[in-house]
């Protein structure tokens, strides 16, 4: 890997920190952790629904059902936290905390389904891991606003 696919592979998730440093207003919690969050949801959201595609692809995919469900259903909750996290305007720290909760434990369900076939299906520990990352970060984020 190159220097510029280095920087491709980062421009993504390269956004989120200088978008929050930008907004003109006060945001009531902490940047850097804020931000660490959305990365994490968008990653996530990102790897759910690459994993269920994978394992639409699985000779088994019968067996895989409820991965599937998981990941399209985590994917989902990870895209929705993202946004609502990316609107400071009018904030409401209940609404916050309610989807942040949500979306742990969405992650939580999905990356123990999808550990639960990691030693068969690298896709699925790839998932697992971006599971726990997010739903790390998203409890970081709950405690942040304690």
């Amino acid at each position: 890997m190159d220097s510029s696919d280095e920087e491709r592979g980062s421009s993504v998730t390269s956004t989120t920190m200088p978008m929050i440093d930008t907004y003109p207003a006060e945001i009531n919690l902490d940047r850097q952790r804020l931000a660490a969050a959305v990365d994490a949801l968008i990653a996530c959201s990102q790897a759910c629904t690459a994993c269920a595609d994978a394992c639409l692809s699985e000779q088994n995919v019968a067996e895989l059902a409820k991965c599937i469900r998981t990941n399209l259903d985590c994917a989902d909750v990870c895209s929705t936290t993202a946004r609502v996290l990316s609107r400071h305007t009018g904030y409401d720290a209940n609404i916050s905390r309610t989807v942040l909760e949500a979306c742990a434990t969405a992650c939580k369900s999905c990356g123990d389904e999808c550990e639960r076939h990691a030693g068969m299906h690298e896709h699925c520990r790839v998932c697992a891991d971006a599971c726990r990352t997010c739903e790390q970060a998203c409890r970081d984020l709950l405690a942040a606003m304690s």
